[in-house]
């Protein structure tokens, strides 16, 4: 996968001066879109206080980095720069591995009042899309942010949810919930979102 240090390292802050509760950003992405939606991984708690290590991944349902790929594929249709993106990736995963080969690409950006510092990355969609999908290939986390360089939409990947969060048009989200492999809700941006515990 090829980094590219952003010509404008300014490409995220729309997303990290959003003036909204940093778990609600990270988790569904920055306020103003029409339309939201979760990608879930694995289905949602069936009662409060459910642990995820008591739920199985459905036995035909694809691994997460291959389930973002395939809804940045969809969405990739429903922006004006698909060859243009940009990615946010955690710095707090402590892999000493894939951040010693990032640092030097990328420049590190603090979400304000929040836990959660990132390193800001321009990549091609199409391979970022590429690499997701396939199997062995992808020996990182997969991206905390990803948008198209006209924010037609954005998608968030947070190490907490069991979903991630999609901000897009309403076009876009029907097109990601008619998807026959991904398992897609719409939801609203200021509802209460399902948690295992």
């Amino acid at each position: 996968m090829t980094f590219l240090a952003p010509a404008d390292p300014s490409a995220a802050d729309w997303i990290l001066r959003a003036e909204v509760h940093w778990w609600r950003l990270v988790t569904l992405g920055p306020p103003g879109f029409s339309a939201y939606a979760r990608l879930r991984y694995i289905p949602d708690p069936d009662y409060p206080g459910q642990s995820e290590n008591s739920v199985s991944r459905p036995p035909d349902r694809p691994e997460d980095t291959e389930q973002l790929s395939t809804a940045a594929g969809v969405l990739a249709a429903h922006t004006r720069t698909p060859g243009q993106a940009y990615a946010l990736f955690w710095d707090g995963w402590g892999s000493t591995e894939w951040t010693a080969h990032l640092a030097p690409h990328l420049s590190a950006a603090p979400l304000p009042g929040g836990e959660r510092e990132y390193f800001l990355a321009a990549v091609s969609l199409e391979e970022l899309c590429r690499e997701l999908a396939a199997p062995g290939s992808w020996q990182m986390p997969p991206p905390s942010f990803l948008w198209p360089a006209d924010r037609a939409w954005c998608i968030t990947s947070d190490v907490d949810p069991h979903w991630a969060g999609i901000a897009a048009t309403h076009a876009g989200i029907r097109a990601l919930a008619e998807h026959p492999v991904l398992d897609v809700v719409e939801t609203s941006f200021n509802a209460d979102q399902p948690f295992y515990h």
